[in-house]
């Protein structure tokens, strides 16, 4: 299992992405995830350089596509961007990273059924629009019940268009408003996995984590590991368990302090 941070860690005095992979192997940390959320900023000419420093360091990359992003959008204008813009990430993304997580979209007046057709349909375009690329487009299981991605929609989605999810455990947790919280429901959790998608998702996972506030509506915000309920120690014991392998991006606040925290704990699993 390899670990990292979502974006260019705290202590990086070169806040660049290519700064943010030298922290990252300076750390002993394994990953980090190049956060396009606000737009995909980076030229191809960069995206070779960084491409090549990961490579030459042995820092895994993988990308965040934007947070613009609902293919269940009312207005088809807004669609047609949320494509567009899945597809920059894929194509600049895909230079330098294999996995590209994206939030998928939003019921809105929507029936549940009706907002997955139409979600399933818009990815179809633009895995059509990307064809040839070596991406994986990860859908991530979201932490608001007004969102799409429940852990089950998000596994039927992946299973219909051949591809895997980003499990966002504290997202999970999140949503389900402090259940989803233990040694036993983090297991049933990869076991759906492994039911839906087969065990070789087991063995390519991408994993988000974080300590994380919530309410009725929710996901409130990330914290620190420690300064949550979240039980991570529980988490970790269950993905040994299952013999899991993969990448787990940290999303505390804390970044670098937590990955290094849950890369240590691994180790003596």
């Amino acid at each position: 299992m390899k670990f990292g941070t979502a974006g260019v860690p705290n202590s990086s005095k070169d806040r660049s992405t290519l700064g943010g992979i030298r922290t990252i192997r300076d750390l002993g940390l394994d990953a980090m995830e190049v956060q396009f959320v606000r737009g995909v900023k980076m030229k191809r000419e960069m995206a070779e350089k960084v491409r090549d420093l990961a490579r030459s360091l042995n820092v895994e990359l993988s990308v965040h596509a934007p947070y613009y992003i609902n293919l269940n959008a009312e207005e088809e204008r807004k669609v047609e961007d949320s494509i567009r813009r899945l597809v920059e990430t894929a194509k600049i993304g895909g230079i330098f990273a294999r996995n590209v997580v994206f939030h998928p979209g939003y019921y809105l007046k929507a029936s549940k059924e009706s907002a997955f057709r139409r979600i399933r349909d818009n990815l179809k375009r633009v895995l059509e629009e990307i064809e040839g690329t070596k991406v994986e487009l990860r859908p991530e299981t979201t932490g608001k019940p007004t969102q799409f991605g429940e852990l089950e929609e998000t596994l039927e989605l992946c299973q219909d268009l051949g591809l895997k999810p980003c499990i966002d455990f504290s997202h999970i947790h999140a949503r389900m408003r402090g259940a989803m919280n233990s040694y036993e429901e983090f297991s049933s959790i990869l076991e759906t996995v492994e039911r839906v998608l087969g065990r070789e998702a087991l063995k390519d996972l991408h994993v988000h984590v974080s300590g994380i506030e919530y309410g009725l509506k929710g996901e409130k915000r990330h914290l620190n590991l420690k300064e949550s309920d979240f039980k991570f120690e529980d988490l970790l014991k269950a993905l040994k368990d299952f013999k899991a392998k993969g990448t787990i991006i940290v999303e505390s606040p804390n970044l670098e302090e937590d990955a290094i925290m849950l890369k240590r704990l691994w180790q003596k699993i």
